[in-house]
């Protein structure tokens, strides 16, 4: 078995109904962040995701955009959230291509499996824009037909993308996409 089989198996999808406490997660997480990297060094700090979303079936992973000044100093930030457990994920060891400065952290992955709170810290510059995720985010809170839709969607996906993180995202991908617009022609 590859390292990349072993961790399929023991990082696998999981589905969960939807969890009020993962906003106490994402609250009790993002003042941690804050004293861990520095107020100054954030320029907005956001949960989206799935679990932002209430009453959504989900991955129980707490998804955080941290959005950072465009010259942050990212190797302070990789060496700040290491020392403080995070796994750091950069250009090098992402799977798919992500936003500048290529940065992500992840909390909660332990040897055999995960721990019982999980966070992706996703990390891109600011561009004073709100970025697509908070707008599929916003589109499903305020359409919840749409929000049953992604849940549909995410379960029939579930089994057979369970040890294939990148191809379960990529699978919900025209979906994401196809709100995501419906989303910015709603602000328009």
């Amino acid at each position: 078995m590859t390292e990349e089989e072993r961790r399929a198996r023991i990082y696998p999808i999981i589905l969960t109904e939807y969890n009020p406490g993962w906003a106490t997660w994402y609250a009790e997480e993002k003042c941690k962040i804050e004293s861990i990297i520095g107020a100054e060094n954030i320029a907005k700090m956001h949960h989206y995701g799935s679990t932002s979303i209430p009453g959504m079936f989900a991955k129980p992973t707490v998804d955080i955009l941290l959005e950072v000044p465009p010259n942050a100093d990212t190797a302070m930030l990789k060496e700040r959230m290491k020392n403080a457990g995070y796994i750091c994920l950069d250009k090098d060891s992402l799977t798919m291509e992500t936003p500048p400065p290529h940065l992500m952290f992840l909390k909660g992955y332990l040897q055999d499996g995960f721990a019982e709170q999980v966070f992706h810290i996703h990390v891109r510059h600011y561009s004073g824009k709100k970025s697509n995720e908070l707008y599929f985010r916003g589109y499903l809170i305020r359409h919840p037909d749409t929000a049953k839709e992604y849940a549909a969607l995410k379960r029939t996906l579930w089994k057979d993308f369970e040890h294939n993180r990148d191809g379960y995202t990529a699978a919900k991908g025209t979906f994401i996409q196809e709100v995501t617009k419906r989303a910015l022609e709603e602000t328009e």
